[in-house]
């Protein structure tokens, strides 16, 4: 009778143990992040800088790690197809990130660049990739 409760309390745990890996560093997939392509934190591209992006929306965060040979935050993004948007005269003028649409015409909201927690001077394809900098692009209403 013990070996039977022993081995049903060896498998509760290995199921607690899976439940808890699968939801570990994911967001819901509702709101804004419904349309996400990427809920939770993922590793992109191939090259030997690696860029830290944290996207915020909505109360949620996923950090991305994008390895890459490019010189500017926003080529990197770019080739990853994490971002996509506008040239303008001052520069890329972001839209969507992660899948999710930023639309200043239609709800006064856009994606706002920081650097270290710092709100960026420069846009993205603009800001030179430095390492053990985190950046990051927050949805902004």
């Amino acid at each position: 009778m013990n070996k039977i409760k022993s081995t049903i309390s060896v498998v509760l745990a290995i199921i607690c143990l899976f439940s808890l890996v699968a939801c570990g560093n994911s967001v819901d997939k509702t709101g804004l992040w419904e349309n996400a392509t990427y809920t939770k934190d993922t590793q992109l591209g191939e090259g030997t800088k690696t860029v830290i992006v944290q996207v915020k929306a909505e109360e949620q965060t996923v950090t991305f790690t994008v390895k890459t040979d490019k010189d500017t935050v926003g080529a990197a993004l770019l080739e990853n197809k994490l971002i996509e948007g506008e040239e303008s005269e001052y520069g890329l003028y972001i839209k969507v990130v992660n899948g999710i649409t930023a639309d200043y015409d239609v709800d006064k909201s856009y994606w706002a660049f920081y650097v270290d927690g710092e709100y960026a001077t420069s846009g993205v394809d603009t800001t030179e990739i430095a390492e053990g900098v985190t950046y990051q692009l927050e949805y902004t209403k």
